[in-house]
């Protein structure tokens, strides 16, 4: 987690973590010790659901960086059995993850955002 040398500073008041707390109701598919997953609010495809992990972690940099090796094996199997048991695989998806202002992250913890259900585009525009 974040310590006095790391560069990442986690904001518990947000809205992740007040998801974790109990503070803020969820729509939860699969939690284990370690992540939690739940449908977006504002869904941009049929499927939308975030992967979390339960730890205090900014950005895939950070979680990367300082997770524990379970916290790591716990979040990527259950991506894995989430995109199963949504039904994910059979069509294909995706899996977006934004750090930092110019990766237009909104809410300050590492969450993985996998989408599917429909053709989604292109990722981002040519240019």
């Amino acid at each position: 987690m974040t310590d006095a040398k790391s560069p990442w500073s986690y904001d518990s008041s947000n809205i992740f973590a007040r998801i974790l707390r109990g503070e803020i109701p969820n729509k939860t598919v699969i939690e284990t010790e370690n992540t939690l997953v739940f449908h977006d609010l504002y869904p941009q495809a049929p499927v939308h659901v975030l992967v979390i992990p339960k730890g205090a972690y900014v950005d895939f940099a950070h979680f990367a960086a300082e997770a524990s090796e379970a916290e790591i094996v716990d979040f990527h199997r259950v991506a894995a059995q989430v995109c199963a048991e949504l039904g994910l695989n059979a069509g294909g998806y995706r899996g977006i993850t934004n750090s930092g202002a110019h990766g237009h992250q909104e809410v300050p913890h590492y969450h993985l955002h996998l989408l599917g259900g429909r053709a989604l585009g292109p990722l981002l525009s040519k240019g």
